[in-house]
């Protein structure tokens, strides 16, 4: 008896994917220590910071419990309810958002009650991923051979389940949140099977609207073309800071050039923990790369890139791991939203990409982006807990 429950427990314990939880404490730690020289910075009260990231860091982990209770047939059939479900957050908040939050950010994404915030576009992510790859492993069922027109047709499918969303966030004035999800697509495209051919016509016509979006906005005729669409004023104010930095470095410049600087100070090794002789407003969130940079230097700011790619790696592993289709284009959404998360946050502290308020996975301060990304992970680890392999037909999981 004793020997059975012990099989048990190892049997379990072989299913729980330590490598991503040691990687997701690590950043979890840096994130706490981050938002707590940011707050002493800022002159808001610390403790009551990283106890409050804390308690969204526990939820989070109860949600990653939860998700890897569902297994590929169970997720498979609550992903229709859940993307609706997002939607009509996405909807409600144009109705109810906190007119506060619109001041101070010019987006209409929040929900306010008291001092509880929330983002459900966030939510929303995991949720589109896992709408968009039921879609791809429907059609590719269905649809065995990949020819021009059947490509094409799930090129159509994928574009109509993300309209929707686009639209909503369009309506909301949240362009960062709205490249996150045209990134998770993207990704999803490159691994559906769709033929290359296609893929390169389309990279064609997006580096062809890329210039012309570059052309828009850099030029005077350009922006008061764009203005009529809807575009604001601090929507070309971050360009105009992006490409020129030192222009307007007390205006609208003045946050991204002061983060550049904190970064550039901390030069190699940084200038220690809690060491903050650089101002950076707003430090906690969007910012919170400066901290790392300014306290532990360029080796500091390195060692949290690897600690990026090793979650990844280990991500892509439990993918390779499981013989699922349906998981393969989930994990590919998750792992596409982590690394553009990554790849803009960090892209816009050092001034290469401009500003769009994405905050840095599990670091920057925030319930609402990290309840997302732990969904995301919990999705994850849910491949490896069910390591089964499935076949899909007739429209529903049979276990092989």
């Amino acid at each position: 008896m004793q020997m059975r429950s012990n099989k048990k427990e190892n049997d379990l314990e072989s299913r729980i994917d330590w490598g991503i939880i040691f990687s997701i404490m690590t950043l979890a730690i840096i994130g706490l220590l981050s938002i707590y020289v940011a707050s002493v910075q800022d002159s808001i009260n610390p403790l009551r910071n990283v106890v409050s990231q804390l308690v969204w860091y526990v939820i989070g982990a109860v949600i990653i419990v939860v998700i890897m209770q569902f297994d590929a047939e169970q997720l498979w059939m609550v992903t229709d309810y859940v993307y609706y479900a997002g939607l009509a957050l996405l909807f409600l908040v144009l109705i109810f958002y906190s007119r506060e939050y619109a001041v101070q950010t010019g987006a209409r994404s929040w929900f306010a009650v008291g001092s509880f915030t929330f983002q459900p576009s966030e939510i929303m992510k995991p949720a589109y991923i896992l709408m968009i790859s039921k879609v791809i492993t429907t059609h590719n069922t269905e649809y065995r051979n990949h020819n021009v027109r059947n490509d094409l047709l799930l090129l159509g499918k994928l574009l109509l389940w993300t309209l929707p969303v686009v639209v909503l966030l369009t309506l909301q004035n949240d362009l960062g949140t709205t490249l996150v999800f045209l990134a998770i697509l993207g990704g999803s495209i490159l691994v559906s099977g769709i033929d290359w051919k296609i893929i390169g016509t389309l990279v064609l016509i997006i580096a062809v609207i890329g210039g012309l979006g570059i052309a828009l906005t850099t030029t005077d005729w350009g922006r008061s073309i764009l203005a009529n669409f809807g575009f604001k004023t601090y929507q070309f104010s971050r360009i105009d800071s992006w490409l020129n930095p030192s222009q307007d470095t007390s205006g609208d410049g003045y946050q991204v050039w002061q983060n550049m600087k904190a970064i550039g100070s901390g030069q190699l090794l940084g200038k220690g923990f809690n060491v903050s002789n650089v101002y950076v407003p707003v430090r906690e969130s969007d910012m919170i790369f400066s901290v790392i940079g300014e306290n532990f230097g360029f080796i500091g700011a390195c060692v949290l890139i690897l600690l990026y790619f090793l979650l990844i790696y280990q991500m892509i592993q439990v993918t390779f791991d499981t013989k699922n289709e349906f998981y393969a284009y989930v994990s590919t959404g998750v792992i596409m939203m982590i690394l553009f998360h990554v790849f803009e946050n960090i892209g816009m502290s050092v001034g290469l990409l401009p500003m769009t308020g994405i905050p840095l996975p599990f670091i920057s301060q925030g319930g609402s982006a990290l309840l997302g990304n732990m969904i995301g992970v919990g999705l994850i680890m849910s491949m490896r807990f069910h390591n089964r392999s499935y076949m899909f037909e007739n429209g529903s999981f049979t276990r092989r």
